[in-house]
């Protein structure tokens, strides 16, 4: 059975004689809007939440908002950046013990265990701190001093076994915060 375009565009009668009741145009209300937990949502509300929902992707919005565009930590103060920046080292270098002894060791020491693989993505993580310090302020010469820890944890880790203790002892993101946390204390205060 074949509809006509005229079927299609104007709905039948019902064989009772009254036109169907059933809308989707939009217009008429078909009930209350209810959320997951049961309650009711008013309309309006709807309307206004998706007016303010809205991604931001790219080079940034030129009419305002978050200038640095999809980046979820452009928002941030120097001491939110200097506190994730620590507790990052934290989790590579000393965030579980070894029971039974006082051995701290981070993720930095078990990601290494897959060889090379594992050093690869360590060090990547590494430089990507030093990248962060750097954009913080941080002079050529603490940079290269924290690069060349850097280098000296993925290279010798590279070893293996030998080169994982090595990792768990050397915690060169540590040391990097270190640097990094006395340059900052030296600096005025603005």
């Amino acid at each position: 059975m074949t509809m006509s375009d005229d079927d299609i565009l104007a709905p039948r009668k019902s064989r009772s004689g009254s036109r169907s009741r059933a809308s989707f145009s939009g217009t008429e209300a078909r009930g209350p809007i209810i959320d997951q937990d049961g309650r009711e949502i008013r309309p309006e509300t709807l309307e206004q939440g998706f007016r303010e929902f809205r991604f931001e992707f790219g080079q940034g919005n030129p009419l305002g908002g978050n200038p640095l565009g999809g980046n979820p930590f452009g928002n941030l103060t120097r001491e939110q950046r200097i506190a994730r920046l620590e507790a990052i080292a934290k989790l590579l270098d000393v965030a579980f013990i070894l029971p039974g002894t006082n051995i701290r060791y981070g993720i930095d020491g078990l990601i290494g265990l897959i060889p090379v693989v594992g050093d690869i993505i360590t060090t990547a993580i590494s430089l990507w701190l030093v990248r962060e310090a750097r954009a913080l302020g941080a002079p050529w010469y603490l940079t290269a001093r924290m690069l060349g820890n850097v280098a000296v944890d993925g290279v010798v880790g590279m070893v293996p076994l030998a080169g994982d203790a090595f990792d768990v002892m050397f915690r060169a993101n540590m040391r990097n915060m270190r640097l990094l946390r006395r340059w900052l204390d030296k600096q005025p205060r603005l």
